[in-house]
């Protein structure tokens, strides 16, 4: 392994950069403040050592170019915009085209102010210097982020999704392809109307495959995601923990706010059926329920007979018994009674999703 003396002084600083972004993407304190102080700290001291750089070893295009172009990410790895980040990575573009990371900062740098036409015009010219995950990885996000409000809303999200899945045949195990798709199928999920169950799956299975790249262990949002999916699929447990494991990494997100909502609602759910659901009268609601004139296209069934899915032509007669309050905007949560269930299931939680 190479002395880091030893190296080229544009190659060290091009290392404190990188270091720079982990620094950024891993570091979650309990003040917010303390990340950003401590990344300026970090910033100034990788602007020191590319400024110790001999003016005799940054003269040609190549090399002047590269540094313009480290001098703007150093600048531009703060959360808000800024103009001096900007200008260093448009001089490093004009001095030299190809440099397809000199792009792709400039395209995140230019999303920060809000002009993401220029900015997806910046990843896709960084993209036509050849296939990277990367970049494919930051087009799927500024799609996401083009699509709200836009009328073509599902199709921006579907264009997301497909330059996810391009990111992943580049590296089916990058952990941040896999949660990028992630991010991609949840959003398809509320943009297509919060009812196909078929995107949490996939977008749960994303995450999980996310997970087993360790350096994905230390991103918060992955977690918290996750912890998402789960509470709409009413996997409470693993909602649970998801959110724990984020609140942990950063104290910063509202996860442990998360885990109260769903403790809350448990305890709710628990403390009707303890007190207010008696298994007589349940039964007796049940038997005096007022059968329903069904098309004949429907078959009525009782609840055993039900699977996992759509179960189409096929209807339970039911009836709200209680509504359940929640902090959340979704699930929401209703307890049914039923017509003819089996003894085993006089009653049943049902839960439908807010659309």
């Amino acid at each position: 392994m190479s002395n880091p003396r030893e190296e080229e002084p544009l190659s060290r600083a091009a290392r404190a950069a990188e270091d720079l972004y982990h620094l950024r993407d891993t570091y979650f304190p309990p003040n917010p403040d303390d990340r950003i102080s401590k990344l300026q700290h970090e910033s100034d001291l990788a602007l020191q050592l590319l400024d110790s750089i001999p003016p005799e070893q940054r003269k040609s295009p190549m090399q002047r170019a590269t540094f313009e172009y480290l001098r703007g990410k150093m600048l531009d790895v703060f959360p808000n915009y800024r103009k001096e980040a900007e200008d260093h990575l448009s001089k490093a573009v004009k001095l030299n085209p190809s440099l397809a990371d000199a792009w792709l900062c400039l395209g995140n740098c230019i999303w920060k102010k809000g002009d993401l036409t220029a900015a997806k015009n910046c990843l896709s010219l960084a993209l036509g210097k050849g296939p990277n995950k990367k970049i494919l990885c930051q087009l799927s996000m500024l799609k996401r982020k083009m699509s709200q409000g836009a009328e073509n809303q599902a199709e921006l999200v579907e264009e997301s999704i497909q330059h996810a899945k391009e990111a992943i045949t580049l590296d089916v195990k990058d952990g941040n392809a896999w949660y990028n798709l992630g991010n991609a199928c949840l959003t398809s999920f509320f943009v297509t109307g919060a009812w196909d169950h078929t995107k949490l799956l996939h977008s749960l299975k994303a995450y999980q495959n996310a997970e087993k790249d360790e350096s994905m262990k230390s991103n918060p949002d992955l977690f918290f995601n996750g912890a998402t999916v789960n509470k709409y699929l009413e996997n409470y447990q693993r909602a649970l923990s998801g959110f724990e494991a984020a609140a942990l990494k950063d104290p910063g997100l509202n996860a442990v706010e998360e885990v109260q909502k769903i403790v809350n609602l448990l305890d709710k759910v628990d403390n009707l059926l303890k007190g207010h659901v008696r298994a007589k009268r349940m039964a007796s609601l049940a038997s005096s329920l007022v059968a329903v004139d069904l098309k004949s296209s429907y078959r009525r069934v009782t609840i055993d007979l039900l699977s996992e899915g759509p179960n189409r032509a096929l209807a339970v007669e039911g009836k709200v018994f209680f509504f359940v309050r929640s902090e959340s905007v979704a699930p929401l949560s209703h307890i049914t009674t039923l017509h003819a269930v089996a003894l085993h299931s006089t009653f049943l939680l049902i839960r439908t999703l807010h659309k």
